[in-house]
């Protein structure tokens, strides 16, 4: 199936769990027009203007949140930011009334992070604009999870065939989630490594290789993708103490000479230097952990055309 055989117009964005591979491979190749565009001296394009987005953040957020402010900016869209810090919620407003409040005003698409899982399947229900999810709890976070094929397949050529290892917290990282639906419906080999109380008991039954050793994982990898290790979401006693998880779990430069020479490293951010992962592989040549976030506005201005023009001609000139 083509692009044009594949159209996302008004469809809202939830999970990867839920997306085609016709859909996710509409959305990368039309991330890589997008990237064009930000490589310009003039990066403002007429594609979106007259629509309105508005990114609606629970939880904060500074390279999802600023990344789909830019993308709406860059395609000529009108973009407002709600923190709830700052909004009725802290009145006690329920999500659902401000979510009515927002529709109101005619926006076109309503971007969403929040601290529930399902919040944003929620939000589909609830109102008519578009909903792209931003992060849902610990459920998925499919612009990440796009974002990281985005950033394998610009390096390595393509996905299918390739040894994938994501690395730490999988129990609570809903990036962890959606990269894992996309790499598997891509044809890669998966594994995860972690201490045992951060692995969900089902990864196994949907093809996913689990160890409780990294060095297990990292042997043979094309990919490394690090994940954070979320003290915000954590309860006591899943590990003795960071500097012991460090010393078992964290990636270093030893432990990633296990993987292939090749070896792409990622990491979804913010990172916990010298925690999850070392500097000297943080800052290595086979990191693209600053690629991502530039991949990341790409995939993000991508779907935000997709979603509301639904068509591949994308608009360039000023």
């Amino acid at each position: 199936m083509t692009k044009g055989q594949v159209s996302l117009r008004g469809k809202d964005i939830l999970g990867l769990q839920g997306m085609t591979v016709d859909e996710m491979g509409l959305i990368l190749d039309s991330a890589k027009e997008m990237k064009n565009i930000i490589d310009r001296d003039i990066k403002k394009v007429p594609t979106l203007r007259g629509k309105s987005i508005v990114n609606l953040f629970f939880e904060p957020s500074t390279r999802t949140r600023t990344s789909f402010e830019l993308a709406g900016k860059y395609l000529g869209a009108d973009v407002v930011n709600v923190t709830t810090s700052a909004s009725s919620v802290v009145k006690g407003e329920s999500l659902r009334d401000t979510l009515l409040t927002v529709e109101a005003m005619g926006v076109d698409i309503i971007v969403m992070r929040h601290e529930a899982e399902g919040s944003a399947e929620f939000a589909a229900s609830a109102v008519s604009p578009v909903i792209v999810n931003a992060g849902d709890g610990a459920h998925e976070h499919p612009t990440q999870g796009l974002l990281d094929m985005f950033t394998i397949r610009e390096k390595k050529g393509n996905i299918s065939g390739l040894k994938v290892a994501i690395i730490g917290d999988i129990l609570h990282s809903r990036v962890a989630r959606s990269n894992i639906w996309a790499l598997l419906k891509m044809g890669a080999d998966v594994s995860v490594a972690g201490p045992r109380t951060l692995l969900p008991r089902d990864l196994e039954k949907h093809g996913v290789k689990v160890y409780d050793r990294v060095e297990a994982a990292l042997e043979g990898a094309d990919v490394v993708n690090i994940l954070r290790i979320q003290r915000e979401r954590q309860q006591k006693g899943l590990f003795p103490t960071t500097r012991e998880y460090a010393r078992i779990f964290g990636v270093n430069k030893d432990r990633l000479s296990l993987a292939k020479d090749d070896v792409l490293v990622m990491h979804p951010g913010p990172m916990n230097r010298g925690l999850e992962i070392a500097p000297d592989v943080a800052y290595s040549a086979q990191s693209a952990i600053q690629e991502q976030v530039k991949n990341g506005l790409a995939v993000r201005m991508a779907i935000l055309f997709l979603v509301l023009m639904g068509g591949n001609d994308i608009e360039v000139s000023a």
